[in-house]
């Protein structure tokens, strides 16, 4: 496929090739790889040993694990080895929920929705709705097709069974949040790929949806492609604040996802300048977006952390 002068499929094959530098990347800065191995370990142990006992006929969290330790490429997006996904998956999970399993299930406060999994995909209660794109549904859609064996109740929701953060906080040691833990921390590595499908699906539309833009956001993703730091940039920042397609995610008509750092870059030097590059321009888009947000959100209060993380793209 072809877009703006670009062959897509060349920079699948590409993006593969710069890939197979990210499991010798550090998992997170302030920790080496086989300490932050050993502490996730643990905590998935006892995840794991708290977690209820499949009943007669139902998969339990090692068959589950077994049954899809890895969800599979859809699309163009490349085919990873387990361990480059768990190592991506794993920094991911550092940075939106401190590589804790029971930062798998949050609820923060001042909104509307549950955030889950490694990336805190959306996922609203029944009945309701919100400006940001809900990912948690698909997730659990692609976990089905992956053959992960899901928990009944969880099968048969539709939609987030806390209707409000405080039933959420009240349920925090209830027989379905431990499932529900249990189950994301056993799935690293498949929610790592459902990350790298979204992006991979998204970059397409970006350059559509860029217009006249197409061709610069067509040569920064060629760019960011071409290097393990840029690669992780680009998915870690898909999943923290989404393609920048949806018309509801903005803020007096102006975006903060992928799309909107990609235009905001200025043309990069070369590969080994662009991760540094799309850190600045993510600083940028998320300082303009708290600027132009409702006050009564007061995201003013995120906004350290959110530059701290994009802040490590370029490191």
């Amino acid at each position: 496929m072809k877009m703006h002068g670009y062959n897509l499929g060349k920079f699948s094959a590409a993006f593969i090739a710069a890939f197979i530098g990210i499991g010798m990347v550090s998992v997170c800065p302030a920790q080496n790889v086989d300490s932050y191995y050993s502490q996730s370990a643990a905590a998935n142990s006892a995840a794991q040993r708290h977690a209820p006992q499949a009943r007669p006929g139902q998969a339990g969290p090692d068959r589950m694990a077994e049954a899809a330790w890895h969800g599979k490429p859809e699309g163009n997006a490349p085919q990873l080895s387990r361990s480059q996904l768990e190592n991506i998956g794993r920094r991911i999970w550092q940075n939106e929920a401190g590589g804790s399993v029971q930062g798998l299930t949050s609820w923060n406060s001042g909104e509307n929705f549950a955030s889950l999994g490694i990336g805190h995909f959306i996922w609203y209660p029944a009945g309701q709705s919100g400006p940001f794109e809900e990912s948690f549904p698909a997730l659990l859609r692609y976990m089905r097709r992956s053959g992960v064996s899901l928990p009944g109740w969880l099968t048969n929701a539709r939609g987030c069974p806390w209707p409000s953060r405080r039933e959420f906080q009240r349920a925090q040691d209830s027989q379905k949040m431990r499932e529900l833990r249990t189950l994301l921390s056993k799935t690293v590595a498949l929610q790592t790929q459902f990350i790298v499908n979204r992006l991979h699906d998204a970059a397409p539309k970006m350059q559509q949806a860029a217009g006249r833009d197409g061709r610069k956001i067509a040569a920064n993703i060629r760019l960011l492609g071409q290097t393990s730091a840029g690669n992780f940039a680009m998915i870690d920042y898909v999943n923290f604040k989404g393609e920048g397609l949806k018309a509801s995610e903005r803020y007096r008509g102006q975006g903060w996802g992928l799309l909107q750092v990609l235009q905001e870059m200025r043309t990069p030097a070369s590969a080994q300048a662009a991760p540094a590059e799309f850190a600045r321009a993510a600083k940028a888009v998320l300082t303009r977006r708290v600027q132009n947000s409702p006050p009564q959100r007061n995201e003013r209060q995120w906004l350290r952390g959110w530059l701290n993380r994009v802040d490590s793209y370029a490191r």
